[in-house]
């Protein structure tokens, strides 16, 4: 099993916004996580990558543990940032840095990592790699006549082509997309999907949650169907969305207009 998540618990103040959560995924899959707003969906994702720290459960990574509450909860910045590598973060709101160019928000981070603990006479061209690795990104994603423009000068659409390859650039093993598209207008929501549905064909490793109900039916191998911080259904998208078992996916469906 590529990845394996294990009874994570997560709460704020007195809310307990994760319940358990355990779910498992092969490597070069696509999972997806549906659910109402304050299901904890982004929770999750927030606690994979490490941005919060799950208050009990273990996450599993390519046969290690890569987190145990009872022995990672106290552990240090460095160490946090070490784990968080391992997931690559796509936001809602792009969160690029409007200081540097669309190429510069893809190289910034490769660069502090390498070059911190390279050599001096080595970093020239370390800094050439990285740049050589972040245009082709910017070509991956269709945006290979916009190296130089600033997030201002980018549609919604390109930016978050933007945030994509950044995610990529640091070669994560999982990819992980919270609402990708709930930002964009409708016209600008394709671009990105297309590009998500190119990794897939891929086979690159992801973790999706969006309210995409038709795109998730599409591009899932397994759909995590979330309800007030627990899972209450998880299968086969053709199950999960045409033969569901509970009644709140049933009616969560209806809502979002599926049916």
């Amino acid at each position: 099993m590529f990845l394996h998540v294990k009874n994570i618990y997560k709460k704020f103040a007195h809310a307990e916004v994760l319940k358990g959560i355990s779910f498992s995924m092969e490597q070069g899959q696509a999972l997806t996580i549906i659910g109402s707003s304050g299901s904890g969906k982004t929770t999750l994702l927030r606690c994979l990558n490490f941005l919060e720290t799950p208050d009990s459960g273990q996450i599993d990574l390519k046969g290690k543990c890569i987190y145990d509450a009872e022995r990672d909860r106290n552990c240090s910045d460095v160490q946090l940032r070490n784990k968080r590598l391992h997931f690559g973060m796509v936001f809602q709101q792009f969160n690029l840095f409007p200081q540097y160019t669309a190429l510069r928000n893809l190289t910034l981070a490769p660069e502090l990592l390498q070059l911190e603990r390279a050599p001096r006479n080595e970093q020239s061209a370390i800094k050439k790699k990285i740049d050589e690795a972040g245009r082709d990104l910017l070509i991956r994603v269709g945006l290979a006549d916009k190296m130089d423009a600033y997030p201002y000068q980018l549609s919604g659409g390109q930016q978050q082509r933007v945030a994509i390859a950044r995610a990529l650039a640091l070669n994560p093993d999982i990819l992980c997309f919270d609402e990708p598209t709930s930002a964009l207008d409708p016209e600008l929501t394709g671009e990105v999907l297309k590009v998500i549905k190119d990794l897939k064909n891929e086979h690159t490793t992801m973790i999706i949650v969006t309210h995409e109900m038709g795109f998730a039916e599409k591009v899932s191998d397994h759909v995590v169907f979330m309800a007030h911080g627990i899972i209450e259904e998880e299968g086969p998208p053709e199950k999960v969305f045409h033969n569901p078992e509970s009644p709140l996916i049933r009616s969560f469906l209806q809502k979002e207009d599926f049916y």
